[in-house]
């Protein structure tokens, strides 16, 4: 079968979605065709916890106005459809029961409200603190709230007794990723975009351009632009084009557990616990985090410690640490002691995970490839829920010719050709913005 399309998008997770409403409604491309051999968010967007949050430390303010247009968008979302995807403002809790790790979180969050966050409230008593509400979005502060001693397990008992502080982060929180990105789709289709079950064989050429995307099934798109918005599959599709895209892979897991004993009341916040956990003897990163599912809507718990960060082939279905769950409950323990109740019971969490697609500064792909019509939107690490809106906002700029932020130069493929780019990536390390 032979058809044409104005646009085609490779890949239904929610950045191919994103891209999909944002070219159709936004920039009102009339034949957008998303293509993706798998139901939509079913790869690797509906796996992860689902949070979002306008705290992004350094290098330079890039990633926090990226992140907090795409927060902007997901409110003015919300407010359209009636919050359909569930966005609440509990925030992220960065706890520690270690000094020096309490003077970096008050130096962090100092720094982040410079590129504006919003202000830092240090507290010296319980009653100048004002707790999130367990749901909605609207009318809440902004910025941080620094909590130090006595403070910290007052706003929050479940806490282990001798947590030495921690800074809640008030623009922040969780969504539902399937919801908003089913809106998305919806939205699109509304406005011409077609949704088609395939898989991506070939994209042809002629004299550099893009100009037919072949599928599987023998059926061809004529098309002049291509998105590429594969999640951990960039290299494959890619490829189809000639190209090396610039990614590596890690595995990252998550378990849900039912908490049927209450260790964490369902209004809790996004919870981390910065310092290092020592488990079976073993000294491991910190980073064990913690956030209800569905608050007083449900009973469980998503809990993930990303303490294994090897760069490995991506391969689907993944295979996960089967000693993992019991890892991260024991984990869980030093931050919620009442988690303690859970430990041995791994075998009865659901442990399941995807890829976190990522340069090798950990900035995202965004904008034309050396192909003329090709794109890509993707390397979207941890951040492709929180970062989608403005993900799909800013490849249907490129696709349409329009403005671009200013931020856009930092996310093109091509900033790798700079050899002064190239040292600040040496500079900069591979974790910038992950948690």
């Amino acid at each position: 079968m032979q058809s044409s399309a104005d646009v085609v998008i490779c890949g239904a997770g929610i950045a191919g979605a994103a891209a999909a409403y944002h070219l159709a409604v936004t920039q009102q491309f009339s034949r957008v065709v998303l293509v993706d051999e798998r139901e939509p968010f079913t790869l690797t967007s509906d796996k992860g916890t689902q949070g979002y949050r306008n705290w992004w430390p350094g290098p330079d303010d890039t990633m926090f106005k990226f992140v907090s247009r795409s927060i902007d968008l997901l409110e003015e979302s919300a407010r359209e459809n009636g919050n359909v995807f569930r966005m609440n403002r509990r925030g992220y809790l960065f706890a520690t029961a270690d000094e020096d790790q309490m003077a970096r979180l008050a130096a962090t969050a100092h720094q982040v409200s410079g590129f504006g966050m919003g202000p830092v409230r240090m507290h010296r008593s319980a009653a100048t603190y004002a707790p999130a509400p367990s749901d909605g979005f609207e009318e809440q502060p902004i910025g941080a709230d620094l909590l130090t001693g006595e403070q910290t397990c007052g706003a929050f008992p479940f806490l282990a007794p001798d947590t030495l502080g921690a800074v809640h982060v008030r623009r922040a929180g969780t969504l539902n990723a399937v919801a908003l990105g089913n809106w998305m789709i919806t939205r699109a289709v509304a406005a011409g975009a077609q949704f088609v079950r395939g898989r991506v064989s070939a994209v042809a050429t002629d004299g550099g351009r893009v100009r037919e995307v072949r599928l599987a099934d023998g059926s061809t798109i004529a098309t002049d632009r291509f998105v590429i918005a594969a999640g951990p599959a960039l290299h494959q599709v890619g490829r189809l084009l000639g190209l090396d895209l610039p990614v590596v892979h890690e595995l990252h897991s998550k378990i849900t557990i039912r908490d049927s004993g209450r260790a964490v009341p369902r209004d809790a916040p996004f919870v981390i616990w910065t310092d290092p956990v020592t488990v079976g003897g073993k000294a491991l990163p910190g980073g064990v985090h913690m956030r209800p599912v569905d608050l007083a809507h449900g009973s469980e718990l998503y809990l993930i410690w990303t303490y294994e960060t090897d760069v490995r082939p991506y391969v689907w279905p993944p295979s996960f640490d089967a000693r993992y769950p019991d890892v991260v409950l024991e984990g869980s323990a030093r931050m919620i002691p009442a988690m303690s109740a859970y430990a041995g019971t791994g075998s009865t969490a659901l442990l399941d995970g995807g890829y976190y697609c990522k340069t090798r500064e950990n900035r995202p792909l965004i904008g034309p490839l050396p192909v003329e019509g090709a794109f890509v939107v993707g390397a979207l690490s941890g951040m492709g829920v929180m970062s989608a809106h403005a993900c799909g906002e800013l490849v249907s700029a490129h696709v349409a010719g329009t403005a671009l932020p200013d931020y856009a130069r930092w996310f093109l493929p091509s900033r790798y050709d700079d050899p002064q780019y190239r040292a600040l990536v040496e500079e900069w390390g591979p974790l910038v913005g992950q948690l």
